[in-house]
């Protein structure tokens, strides 16, 4: 800190008159010196104070940039791990909706294609039926003339050798027709069979429907019944002891029940053939409740939207 010096020498009337009172004055340049240094004496602690209190200052933000530096280095190293476990569980849910796709699709086109082979099949034997029915029909009505003819030729009485070769035309019939209501029978059983095959077709392809319309509403099947098969606290989520196989659908929320009531819900992250897993939905767990390996896993249900949404 410097001073200047704003001393003015005062003019030879402004000096009192020593000799007046008897009293010594100094020269004035000694005075102005004396002056000087009883100043710089003063200010000269106070700047060293200031310095160590700078110096201190600058210590102690050091000291916080540090810590914050390895803070801020933490913190990158967290979030490069998360980013990396982010992108394996988008790889292994891409991977396994284009599985269930692919597999819905075969499913659907095998299961077309065995409703049209069994209606084909139904609509031939429908037509033997038929047919055989007219066969039957008009062996009938041969056989009730035959019938009518035989009774006249009983009343007469007249030729019994002719009577005999219409009785034995009449057995003939008879056969015939027997033939016929067992080839008749065993078309009607096989068509009561190929009926069977194409209901049992038909509720295939309704689950398979179900299946496909749970998969795309983005809810897992009704049906699914599982239990959490290991719990991992530290990262927040469990795996199941079911997948694609059981009903489990990516993207779907699922309860957590025990003692009847939901304890937890969970979001399915990653689906596999025989397992999957979820993560734990945050403030979902119940109070006092902690998930424990065992406990039943169900659908979710699907809440229905509000009228005019």
């Amino acid at each position: 800190m410097a001073f200047r010096r704003r001393f003015v020498k005062p003019s030879p009337r402004h000096r009192p008159n020593s000799a007046k009172f008897g009293i010594a004055v100094p020269e004035w340049d000694y005075l102005v010196f004396a002056h000087t240094e009883f100043r710089a004496s003063i200010f000269k602690p106070m700047a060293n104070v200031f310095g160590i209190l700078t110096a201190i200052v600058f210590a102690l933000a050091a000291f916080v940039a540090y810590k914050n530096k390895s803070a801020y280095e933490t913190e990158i190293s967290a979030t490069a791990a998360l980013r990396d476990k982010l992108a394996k569980s988008q790889a292994r849910l891409k991977a396994a909706k284009e599985t269930t796709a692919d597999v819905v699709e075969k499913r659907t086109r095998e299961a077309k294609e065995e409703i049209v082979k069994l209606a084909e099949e139904t609509e031939a034997e429908k037509k033997t039926t038929e047919s055989l029915k007219s066969a039957i029909a008009t062996m009938t009505t041969k056989l009730n003339a035959s019938k009518v003819e035989l009774e006249d030729l009983r009343n007469k009485a007249a030729n019994i050798d002719a009577l005999k070769g219409k009785a034995s035309k009449l057995r003939e019939a008879s056969t015939q027709v027997e033939e016929i209501t067992q080839t008749i029978a065993a078309a009607e059983a096989k068509l009561a069979n190929l009926t069977a095959q194409s209901s049992q077709a038909e509720r295939q392809l309704t689950a398979l429907r179900g299946k496909v319309e749970a998969a795309s509403s983005g809810q897992s099947l009704p049906t699914l019944k599982t239990r959490i098969r290991s719990i991992y606290p530290t990262w927040g989520f469990v795996t199941l002891a079911a997948g694609q196989s059981g009903g489990v659908v990516a993207n779907s929320t699922l309860d957590v029940v025990r003692g009847g009531e939901t304890v937890a819900r969970l979001l399915v992250t990653a689906v596999e053939r025989n397992s999957a897993s979820a993560s734990i939905i945050p403030d979902s767990v119940a109070p006092d409740v902690t998930l424990r390996a065992g406990d039943r896993v169900v659908a979710s249900r699907k809440v229905a939207k509000p009228a005019g949404n």
